[in-house]
């Protein structure tokens, strides 16, 4: 079932063309990612899909965007209601300096949960699902900031999770992250897709193998090629996705 249907859709900054006429089926519970060249277009889609980019200026969006049956750029569409549903992680974790609860009960407070046993009970859950609530049930008070990358990252997903979104975007989210940290995103990945529809860009063609259902290359603005993972990077139908994925260049 698709979760997101994106068709003949362009972004702009000014007179520059980010995205050009990009067009692709997201599947429900299925983890989608999107690689490709530095400056190809896919952290500009990916803020796109809960309008991230609204805050720059100059920034415009032509073409189709369907969430669950409702236009994304429609002119009536509740912004900070679709930021609710689909939530983000960045690529550096930005813990907001509080304690590590009040980090993740910081969304469901402004959207106006204030029950105390109701908001222990979303932080323990979130901190579980995020696979860090054993490493630090014991601090909850203490400042998240004091937290190591990876943590803090976890601390970042737990915090999205804790909204409840039905579609998870990251924007490399284990960039800045050590191989040990890195391994324990990904597996948080695979376990999160059982219960999320999760889109990742990542520069680490690995991470994409290990990671996704689905891949999506991109060049330049355009959508090269998206198909099925294993058969992308096994068997391309591009050669330009042939030369990328075997290193000949980006």
């Amino acid at each position: 079932m698709s979760k997101l249907s994106i068709k003949n859709f362009s972004c702009y900054y000014g007179d520059f063309q980010a995205i050009k006429n990009v067009s692709m089926e997201i599947k429900e519970g299925e983890v989608t990612a999107f690689i490709g060249p530095s400056g190809c277009g896919k952290s500009t889609l990916l803020k796109s899909i809960n309008r991230m980019n609204d805050l720059v200026e100059d920034f415009r969006a032509d073409g189709s965007m369907v969430f669950e049956g409702e236009e994304v750029y429609d002119r009536n569409t509740d912004v900070y209601n679709l930021r609710k549903r689909i939530g983000m992680v960045f690529q550096r974790p930005n813990c907001f300096p509080k304690s590590i609860y009040d980090n993740i009960a910081y969304g469901p407070r402004t959207h106006g949960i204030k029950d105390k046993k109701k908001l222990d009970e979303i932080v323990e859950t979130s901190l579980k699902q995020a696979a860090i609530w054993d490493e630090v049930k014991d601090n909850l008070n203490k400042s998240a900031l004091a937290l190591s990358g990876g943590q803090a990252q976890r601390i970042c997903i737990a915090r999205c999770l804790a909204v409840k979104p039905d579609v998870i975007l990251l924007d490399e989210p284990t960039s800045a992250l050590d191989p040990i940290s890195t391994s324990k995103i990904e597996e948080l990945l695979d376990d999160l897709k059982e219960e999320y529809t999760i889109i990742i860009v990542t520069h680490n063609m690995q991470q994409a193998t290990r990671v996704s259902d689905k891949t999506g290359f991109f060049l330049l603005g355009d959508l090269i090629e998206f198909g099925d993972t294993t058969e992308l990077f096994s068997v391309p139908k591009d050669k330009r996705t042939e030369e990328y994925i075997t290193g000949r260049f980006g």
